[in-house]
């Protein structure tokens, strides 16, 4: 059967994607591509197996715009968005994903069809720090519909429409497995073929299903950015996200606690005691008081639950390893008030005193400590890491916990989200 319009039309947006942007277009033919039932396909979709259209909304927009469509879906995979929701409810979820992924398509040069979503202020930010940004009552609708998730409320928009009720579960037809030597066709054994002719809602993913793709479209992730930068044309946002979904991702707190108690002072002493102890030399626990520096971003971009947080955690953390804490919250001055002493025994509480909201310079903090002629054995700083950095790295060690996907010129950084 020869392709349809619409299916040339698709195929030709993909190919310039190949030539044009391969690191898109290298993601993009991960998807197959299935004509969708009208009645839960309003425009696009994805399961995170395969692309759904519908051929009126397809036909209706340029083929740049197609371009963009098929780079918001393959997005929407890379990123993991399908696993990623966990606790968080699903309408603000599908809305802070297609925020987060709408303005690197517009930094990269594709243009966006009518509806997609995008608002300056979070531009560079993950779906996770938009969420909490987008109010509870927002109707806004998504560009296409998120089909791999399941819902936690009523439908809202048509980036809501796929999801099932266990009335239409059961309602279902039982799903099909491939045969014997035939290949998985990524989504289509998902997709029931509707009354009305095109394919069916997708059910929505299983926890097991989410972990196995997940890790599929990294690789994937990897290796298309890897291609592009071959071939030279990788750059931008675009580049810094992959840099920043690449790293080492592990838990903040393991990674302090693991240098805290590395940093620790506790050692055995083998010196040879008194006569009067007797004639054996046995091991005796020597354990000293560290000094810790803990500074923190109050310029506003620190919102208060994540400094209650990272207080108590810090609280935590210092009465297994026996720390003084120096606390100093900065914007672009300390706080009126700092520096705030904890001795091992007392609690580390946040001081009513602090206020922030102002611009943001890590040098008071830095230059205090040297006016002051304190030598810690750490000094960590809680912030997003846009700020003036001092231009010396200083003679003792810090590590930087960084909310966000800004870089620091000196000392460990710790990614937060």
């Amino acid at each position: 059967m020869p392709p349809t319009p619409i299916e040339t039309k698709l195929a030709a947006a993909r190919t310039r994607l190949i030539l044009d942007k391969p690191f898109l277009g290298a993601l993009v033919l991960r998807l197959p591509m299935h004509a969708a039932a009208t009645d839960w396909c309003k425009t696009t979709a994805t399961d995170a197996r395969a692309f759904y259209y519908n051929p009126d909304y397809i036909a209706a927009l340029t083929l740049d715009q197609t371009q963009f469509i098929l780079a918001h879906e393959a997005l929407h995979c890379a990123l993991s968005h399908f696993a990623r929701r966990r606790h968080r409810l699903r309408h603000r979820w599908d809305l802070a994903c297609d925020y987060a992924v709408n303005p690197l398509l517009i930094a990269d040069g594709l243009t966006p069809p009518p509806g997609a979503l995008v608002m300056p202020m979070y531009k560079g930010m993950t779906a996770e720090e938009i969420y909490p940004l987008i109010g509870e009552q927002d109707q806004s609708e998504t560009l296409d519909t998120h089909a791999y998730d399941q819902d936690d409320q009523n439908p809202r928009g048509r980036g809501q429409q796929s999801g099932l009720t266990e009335k239409d579960l059961d309602q279902r037809p039982p799903q099909q497995q491939p045969a014997a030597g035939e290949p998985d066709q990524g989504g289509a054994r998902n997709a029931q073929p509707a009354p009305g002719g095109g394919a069916g809602a997708p059910q929505p993913l299983t926890p097991d299903e989410q972990d196995t793709l997940a890790v599929q479209w990294q690789q994937r992730l990897a290796g298309a950015a890897q291609q592009a930068m071959q071939a030279g044309k990788l750059g931008g946002e675009l580049a810094r996200m992959i840099d920043h979904l690449l790293q080492p991702q592990l838990p903040w707190r393991m990674l302090l606690a693991r240098y805290l108690s590395a940093t620790a002072r506790d050692d055995f002493s083998y010196a040879r005691p008194s006569r009067r102890e007797g004639d054996f030399i046995l091991p005796s626990l020597r354990s000293q008081q560290l000094d810790l520096i803990i500074a923190i971003d109050t310029s506003g971009s620190i919102k208060d639950q994540e400094l209650e947080e990272f207080i108590n955690e810090i609280d935590a953390l210092k009465g297994q390893v026996r720390a003084r804490v120096t606390l100093l919250p900065c914007d672009a001055a300390l706080c009126a008030g700092a520096p705030f002493r904890y001795e091992p025994w007392e609690q580390v509480v946040r001081p009513t005193a602090i206020q922030g909201g102002g611009g943001t310079s890590f040098v008071p903090v830095f230059r205090w400590v040297a006016t002051a002629g304190i030598q810690p054995d750490l000094l960590v700083y809680f912030t997003d890491a846009e700020g003036e950095f001092p231009k010396q790295e200083p003679p003792y060690p810090v590590i930087w916990l960084v909310k966000g996907q800004s870089k620091v010129p000196w000392g460990q950084r710790i990614q937060l989200n």
